[in-house]
């Protein structure tokens, strides 16, 4: 599946900080959600932000789709609340 780039710029209280994504997951890799935990579906990615990897999700909220970032992948690649961030992401294969 190909790998999706965007711009977009970090925002706070979304349990810790995410990026708005500019698309529909399941549509653009066909591909559907599945459970992440209790109560919450969406699609676990592999994500390159700043040359720094890391795992996490993308879900959906208020009719969008978020990519979390956890205060430590955030930190690690030097990025915080209002900073305009480079993405790179793709589905990760189970």
């Amino acid at each position: 599946m190909k790998k999706k780039r965007f711009k977009a710029e970090l925002v706070s209280g979304h349990k810790e900080c995410a990026v708005e994504v500019p698309f529909d997951p399941g549509a653009e890799w066909q591909i559907e959600p599945k459970p992440l935990w209790r109560g919450r579906r969406g699609h676990p990615v592999n994500v390159v932000i700043n040359r720094v990897s890391f795992e996490s999700a993308i879900v959906p909220r208020q009719k969008k789709f978020y990519l979390l970032i956890d205060a430590e992948a955030a930190k690690s690649a030097g990025i915080s609340p209002g900073g305009l961030v480079e993405v790179a992401v793709e589905p990760r294969a189970e």
